[in-house]
């Protein structure tokens, strides 16, 4: 495993930049995926973690988007924030997933912080300072049996005890939110410095896809935290919210730009690379009607995923305008919609690289099968089986879905 770096904090000598608006973001955005694309096969390939790369995020201000106007950041459409994941994730799937925790503990923070909280973590996050996250936990029943426990000092402060696996961004966070259960049951979560005692993060993450997002295991033995680090993550689902809508748009982005980017370098690969199959009578592959018609079916399914994230972030935009029952409902569905249809989108195209470019495409030193392995992990984080069950229900009873986070 590659050994852990250091966390660089921002200083004054050297701040992040602050965004102004939705498009300086959109164009930040794609300015970083360009410099991102250029050497995502080789940190794959190598398991080369991308420190370097997660610095230059910091400082390109992007990691503040969502901050609210009146804490100076530029508070972007969620139609803004789900553009920036496609455009990285066209890059680099690993290093659009390390972010995307933050967002959603800045948006914890948003709803549930007290005003004191919010305006310390909105000024730590414009100054380039990253969350990470340690929420779930292997052997226990369940994705919501958090065992870990946040347990009350004699001094007002808490300890936190478990371990918790996944842990997406932890290894680069300044700040590390970290779910557990209070002695009254509650779930609460404890934004820890990464530097804490007790505090350890084991790089020992060993996915076959999303190979550098470093989402290994976070061990908590008796650290102590503020009371004032601990805001009540159970009140989040108390109510209409947005918070499951918006952590699993940007999953969907995510599996959005995955696709993107097979099926653009499946089309780069037949242009300059392939054979033509001999029967076709054709002097290029790309001339092949076989291959020009699979290409049309699957460029008409991305449009048709890229579409429906797009309609998704704003139902989720149009819900944040106006928040209640019904238009959190609308948002969670039409997120749950593009969710699904980008899983299968994203698996189908990176495996349809293969039967598109041919058996040179299979070389493991072209590292092409990266999306596809991107994908398949990717698209496990929740099954989207239960998505269209709650679609179903939606659209034939009316039933609206639940609060859990996770729709």
């Amino acid at each position: 495993m590659t050994a852990p770096a250091p966390v660089r904090t921002a200083t004054a000598a050297d701040p992040a930049r602050v965004i102004a608006d939705d498009a300086e973001a959109l164009a930040v955005a794609a300015r970083l995926a360009d410099e991102f694309r250029a050497g995502a096969a080789e940190r794959d390939r190598d398991r080369r973690l991308p420190y370097a790369e997660v610095e230059r995020l910091s400082a390109s201000g992007l990691l503040g988007i969502t901050v609210p106007a009146a804490h100076g950041g530029a508070d972007v459409r969620a139609e803004t924030l789900a553009e920036v994941f496609r455009l990285l994730a066209t890059a680099d799937p690993s290093l659009a997933q390390i972010p995307q925790s933050h967002f959603v503990y800045v948006g914890v923070l948003r709803r549930q912080g007290t005003p004191a909280q919010q305006e310390f973590f909105h000024r730590e996050v414009l100054a380039g300072r990253r969350l990470g996250n340690a929420q779930s936990e292997a052997g226990t029943r369940h994705i919501q049996d958090i065992r870990t426990r946040l347990t009350p000092a004699a001094d007002g402060s808490h300890l936190l005890t478990g371990v918790k696996h996944y842990c997406t961004g932890a290894l680069f966070a300044h700040w590390i939110p970290v779910l557990a259960r209070a002695e009254d049951g509650t779930l609460q979560v404890a934004y820890v410095p990464r530097d804490a005692p007790g505090l350890t993060v084991a790089d020992d993450w060993d996915g076959m896809g999303q190979r550098t997002t470093a989402s290994g295991t976070v061990r908590l033995e008796g650290v102590r935290i503020p009371a004032d680090r601990v805001v009540p993550h159970h009140l989040t689902f108390q109510g209409p919210q947005l918070h499951g809508a918006v952590a699993q748009l940007l999953h969907t982005a995510i599996d959005t730009g995955i696709a993107a980017a097979a099926l653009a370098e499946a089309a780069e690969f037949v242009r300059t690379r392939s054979r033509p199959w001999f029967e076709s009578g054709v002097a290029t592959a790309a001339e092949d009607p076989l291959l020009i018609q699979r290409f049309g079916e699957l460029g008409i399914q991305l449009r048709a995923t890229e579409a429906l994230l797009t309609a998704a972030a704003r139902a989720v935009d149009t819900a944040t305008a106006d928040l209640t029952d019904d238009t959190a409902a609308e948002a969670s569905i039409a997120v749950a919609a593009a969710k699904a249809h980008a899983a299968t989108t994203a698996v189908d195209t990176g495996s349809a690289l293969f039967e598109l470019a041919g058996t040179r495409a299979a070389l493991d030193s072209l590292g092409l099968h990266r999306h596809w392995r991107d994908a398949r992990t990717h698209t496990l984080h929740d099954p989207a089986r239960w998505k269209v069950q709650h679609i179903g229900r939606y659209l034939l009873n009316g039933t609206r879905p639940p609060r859990h986070g996770l729709l």
